[in-house]
């Protein structure tokens, strides 16, 4: 039984280069073609292919998010991410959005034909070109970047949307102390405010994607808070961010390691979860 494909991506071209390749290969059919992000769900929910290769940018949505869709509903479905964004940031996410694969729409013919086929047999194991490399560059600005205890307590709490009165409340320090840790962050990182901050530090992998992203857009948070009280917002924002971490780990504690695993000359590393991600099946 050939592998059943599903092309979900706005490019014309995209589509008709991968129509070609898939034609020169017997072992793989496509099935279905999708050219938005809202046409994509019922598609697939109707063809129900082995795998689906998605572009990270859709022409009417984001196609990570609908690749985390794909995942919560279908647990064995191979998910292959085509993208012409290859930075380290952008491959970190897929790994954290359940993808079974990442591959640069500039990869050589071999490597697309290698993630089509490894997401059909290990759709929960994630696989992409350079990706021991991107976890030991990451591993090495994360040491150029340690935080202390500290800095890392005012990170979670700008995240989290606080103000300076608010977080000097949370850690018992004065203004005036608190103003110094931010003031200490912001150096560290690079940054000039709390969104440059919080950018860097999910760019980097101090922070989630998902945790960094919904703090930047949610100044009405903090300013409830200040509605509140100083005091009262703390308490709030501090029992959200102690419920999001209860819920989240880093991305290194997701690793239980990388291997080597593409047959034809070993341009792949591979990586199991240590646990199923959320909404996912762990594999048998």
């Amino acid at each position: 039984m050939p592998i059943r494909l599903a092309i979900v991506d706005g490019h014309t071209l995209t589509r008709y280069g991968l129509r070609e390749l898939i034609a020169q290969h017997p072992d793989i059919e496509i099935v279905a073609e999708c050219q938005s992000a809202a046409d994509a769900p019922r598609t697939i929910g109707a063809v129900r292919p082995d795998v689906v290769t998605v572009d990270v940018v859709l022409p009417d949505g984001d196609g990570m998010q609908l690749a985390r869709e794909f995942r919560d509903r279908y647990a064995d479905l191979g998910i292959v991410i085509l993208t012409s964004q290859g930075q380290d940031d952008v491959m970190f996410r897929a790994l954290e959005t359940g993808v079974s694969a990442f591959v640069a729409k500039t990869a050589p013919v071999e490597e697309v034909l290698v993630a089509i086929r490894h997401a059909s047999v290990a759709a929960l194991s994630f696989t992409a070109s350079g990706l021991a490399m991107a976890l030991s560059r990451r591993r090495n600005v994360q040491e150029r970047l340690a935080l202390s205890p500290r800095e890392a307590e005012v990170l979670r709490l700008l995240r989290d949307g606080l103000s300076i009165p608010a977080i000097a409340l949370a850690m018992f320090i004065s203004q005036s102390t608190a103003k110094t840790y931010v003031a200490r962050l912001y150096d560290k990182l690079g940054a000039a405010n709390r969104a440059q901050a919080l950018m860097t530090a999910v760019h980097y992998g101090l922070i989630h994607y998902g945790q960094g992203a919904s703090s930047c857009l949610a100044p009405a948070r903090a300013q409830g808070a200040g509605q509140r009280g100083p005091r009262a917002g703390a308490r709030s924002a501090l029992a959200d961010r102690r419920r999001g971490e209860a819920g989240s780990t880093q991305v290194s504690s997701e690793l239980i390691g990388t291997r080597r695993a593409d047959a034809s000359g070993g341009r792949h590393a591979s990586v199991g979860l240590a646990a199923p991600l959320p909404g996912s099946v762990s594999p048998s």
